[in-house]
């Protein structure tokens, strides 16, 4: 879903659903976009067992939030910036709240609030249905590499 008053070709993560959901990483995870707008995108991460960290309580394991939060915040930048250009993540810190409840998918909301010449800053949740109650905050930064590559 895309929110109302986007110019018109704007960079639309909508348009990398097909590929998020088979190839790569995110399609290995099964991540599904649900929305965005100008400086954010909600994704989510489909309850599985192959996820599983701990067996015994049935609990997502980090490894998956924390790449589901990455891809999230990456596109947030695409969506600031309205096009798509080269960048890596330098940093992003994962303060974990609460286990994602068994059963249930993930939703990561990211956004960017911030983007500079060579630099963009993001923030976020994970929640599992109650964005007043997350499984984590996320907190980082990309740096663009457009202009290191010559």
């Amino acid at each position: 879903m895309t929110e109302p008053g986007t110019p018109p070709g704007w960079f639309d993560p909508s348009a990398f659903e097909g590929i998020l959901g088979k190839l790569g990483h995110g399609g290995h995870l099964g991540m599904r976009y649900r929305a965005h707008g100008v400086g954010w995108v909600e994704m989510e991460l489909p309850y599985s067992e192959r996820l599983i960290g701990d067996v015994d309580s049935g609990v997502i394991a980090s490894g998956p939030i924390i790449s589901l939060m990455d891809n999230a915040t990456s596109l947030s930048v695409w969506t600031a910036i309205g096009e798509f250009r080269p960048q890596v993540t330098l940093d992003l810190r994962v303060d974990y709240m609460r286990p994602a409840t068994p059963g249930k998918s993930v939703i990561g909301r990211g956004e960017c609030y911030k983007v500079t010449r060579s630099m963009a800053f993001v923030r976020g949740i994970a929640h599992d249905g109650d964005p007043d109650d997350p499984v984590a905050h996320v907190a980082g930064t990309f740096i663009r590499v457009d202009n290191f590559l010559g």
